[in-house]
């Protein structure tokens, strides 16, 4: 295997997992958005498991504000009193 091969099966490996990443974050998002009903959660995610590089670039245009704001107040939540 020469460098270039390398680089190539390297390349598609992160690219791969940057994908498998995006497809966790948005049925992350999609399931811990409030604002969403039942139906419109079952139809993004039949929507991104049949195309789901299509599903989450739409998504991420059309509710990537609100998941960053999901992401932003998760972050700075406080975490929760534990009991000792």
């Amino acid at each position: 295997m020469g460098v270039g091969q390398l680089f190539w099966s390297m390349l598609w490996f992160f690219l791969f997992v940057v994908s498998i990443w995006l497809l966790i974050a948005v049925f992350a998002d999609i399931f811990r958005s409030r604002d969403l009903g039942g139906g419109a959660k079952a139809l993004w995610v039949i929507f991104v498991i049949v195309v789901p590089y299509l599903g989450v670039f739409i998504y991420l245009i059309a509710r990537g504000h609100k998941m960053g704001d999901h992401w932003a107040g998760a972050a700075q939540a406080p975490d929760a009193p534990t009991l000792t």
